[in-house]
């Protein structure tokens, strides 16, 4: 089979993945805190054999990457509510950490992230006392004016450790530190895709993988023509 079909391929499913990848954007545009991710790919060379001279370039996945650019800051006046200003995640139990911070109390009275895990503070998870709530830049937490804890915000050397772990979820094995940001109570984060530019690249994307589908059934039709002319003889 011609090498030309395999690359035509490889470059079909590429597109597919990445058609996908920017569907998950565009579905969750609206989520709070989402981080996009990004695709990206690399090409390498068949070698030059006797039936080829010149090299062909195939691409394959590279990596999937995601892009924590901050998002815009939304005023929604629930005391809560908290948006990182600036580097870091919000520590959540079980080594996980997120931006998204849409607080609630638990029925138990902790301060919990959107799925119900708890919020880290420099003394474990928060408890929370029945009161007025104020949480200050430092994310220092008070209850009608007496400090409970501090919410422990963490940044790391790199993000590129950070896997997602689910819905605005992340984990690493890497050792964070305390992050240099500020927190804005009854604000959230809003996502950082862009809905302008997802669309036009679905677009582009899809218009590449009928290209490539054009391509393929062009070299199955060729060789199926070069099979019934070699069956004449």
């Amino acid at each position: 089979m011609n090498k030309g079909i395999y690359i035509a391929l490889s470059g079909a499913v590429l597109k597919n993945m990445q058609m996908e990848i920017i569907s998950q954007n565009l579905a969750n545009a609206a989520s709070t805190a989402y981080k996009k991710d990004k695709i990206s790919f690399k090409d390498y060379l068949f070698p030059i054999t006797q039936e080829s001279t010149d090299g062909r370039a195939m691409s394959e996945l590279s990596i999937v990457k995601t892009d924590f650019t901050e998002g815009s800051m939304i005023k929604t006046g629930n005391t809560l509510d908290i948006a990182i200003d600036g580097k870091g995640f919000i520590s959540l139990e079980g080594g996980f950490y997120t931006r998204r911070g849409d607080l609630k109390k638990s029925s138990d009275g902790y301060l919990t992230a959107f799925n119900g895990f708890k919020v880290l503070g420099n003394a474990g998870p928060i408890h929370i006392p029945e009161g007025t709530v104020q949480i200050n830049n430092n994310g220092d937490v008070f209850v009608n004016g007496l400090l409970i804890d501090t919410i422990r915000i963490t940044d790391f050397n790199s993000t590129e450790s950070l896997v997602r772990a689910g819905d605005s979820l992340f984990k690493t094995d890497e050792k964070g530190f305390k992050a240099n940001a500020f927190v804005r109570q009854a604000h959230l984060e809003a996502s950082n895709v862009d809905i302008i530019r997802e669309m036009v690249s679905i677009i582009e994307t899809m218009r590449e993988f009928e290209t490539f589908q054009k391509t393929i059934r062009a070299f199955d039709e060729a060789s199926e023509k070069i099979n019934n002319e070699l069956g004449r003889f």
